[in-house]
């Protein structure tokens, strides 16, 4: 089973400017007011970018990759609301949204699940969310993360496959990525799964959830929003908390995010950890870098777990540029840059060439189911 894996697909703001049906331009923030500056901002820096775009346009080579690799199933955490709602979060500066009517981007990628427990869902309010969750369960896209309730933000997504089998996604966030403690879902209030914290004991009220739910056919990946944008280096607290996932036996992946960066790659126990995916898709083109940290340049995630007990037989990472809005092939300068970030061997793990010209995780393969 190989299953296609991103962080961050933030199609809001100067991305939806230049799809076919764009929102109102119209922004919050401190030094920009207008969407479409951000679109300026990226033609000064690599040249023209089409509007109106077709679905496919900002997936460029990445599509490629996709058809290649065949995965079973695509999940990424959007990191946007995709909504017409006009009332925007007060007091948090940075809100994104994506016209519903563009929502067929998703669909052109082929993605299977969006978890949405991030820091952007509710940036128009709940009835964005509401918005958001009607339009892409009408597109055909599987959710986890937030919901109309606790119970439902905790909910997973269950992906099918073949021969009856499933994968569970469960979607979560801390409040270390940015995610106000009001947009925590609750009885009747409608929100994201907040974790309250890193500690044992959620990580067993985690497991326990995930135990009630998971048939002996189900893998499970845990997918969670944390930590802040700019760090190279893995919390000690985010190993510790997926290490006890792993043990606990409450996730075959943990897909972490919010880094607008890669993070480094851990397989403990035989199971893959992704500290921090980075963004795949965002409008920073023409934002430049944070000091040696590039927020252009993302990876796409090809992991093959085993069918039977879920542990992790292969990854092959796909580095990837953006350029125009639009997802190149990394050139040298962009794979330096991942390489560094992804590749370093600072968890046990290290990067080779694969045979598609991308790279293959090594790592000590010590069976521990």
């Amino acid at each position: 089973m190989t299953i296609a894996l991103a962080g961050d697909v933030m199609t809001g703001r100067g991305i939806d400017q230049i799809l076919h049906c764009p929102s109102a331009p119209q922004l919050f923030e401190s030094h920009v007011r207008d969407a479409r500056e951000y679109v300026r901002l990226a033609e000064r820096v690599n040249g023209p970018i089409p509007r109106g775009v077709a679905a496919e346009y900002i997936w460029g080579d990445a599509l490629s990759e996709l058809r290649r690799a065949a995965p079973q199933l695509r999940i990424v955490n959007l990191e946007t609301a995709v909504t017409t709602a006009d009332d925007a979060w007060p007091g948090k500066g940075i809100h994104y949204r994506m016209h519903p009517s563009n929502v067929a981007c998703l669909n052109a990628a082929g993605i299977d699940c969006c978890t949405l427990a991030n820091n952007h869902v509710l940036d128009w309010g709940r009835a964005g969310l509401h918005q958001t969750l009607e339009t892409l369960h009408a597109a055909g896209v599987r959710s986890a993360g937030a919901g109309c309730d606790g119970d439902a933000a905790s909910r997973p997504a269950a992906l099918p496959l073949d021969g009856g089998r499933r994968v569970l996604v469960w979607g979560c966030a801390t409040a270390t990525s940015g995610v106000p403690a009001d947009w925590a879902a609750g009885p009747g209030r409608p929100g994201v799964a907040l974790l309250p914290d890193l500690s044992d004991a959620t990580a067993r009220k985690l497991a326990e959830r995930v135990a009630r739910l998971r048939r002996g056919d189900g893998h499970v990946v845990v997918s969670i929003h944390w930590g802040g944008n700019w760090s190279p280096d893995v919390p000690a607290e985010h190993r510790a908390f997926a290490h006890r996932l792993i043990e606990l036996k409450a996730a075959d992946i943990v897909h972490g995010h919010s880094s607008h960066h890669p993070q480094p790659i851990e397989v403990y126990r035989g199971r893959l950890v992704l500290y921090g995916c980075g963004d795949l898709v965002n409008d920073y083109e023409g934002i430049g870098s944070h000091g040696s940290l590039r927020s252009d340049v993302g990876c796409l995630y090809f992991a093959t777990l085993g069918l039977a007990d879920g542990l992790l037989r292969g990854l092959e990472i796909v580095p990837l540029q953006l350029r125009r809005f639009r997802l190149e092939r990394a050139d040298a300068a962009a794979r330096r840059s991942l390489l560094r970030l992804v590749g370093g061997g600072t968890l046990g793990s290290r990067l080779a060439p694969s045979p598609a010209g991308n790279w293959s995780l090594q790592w000590d393969r010590v069976r521990v189911s």
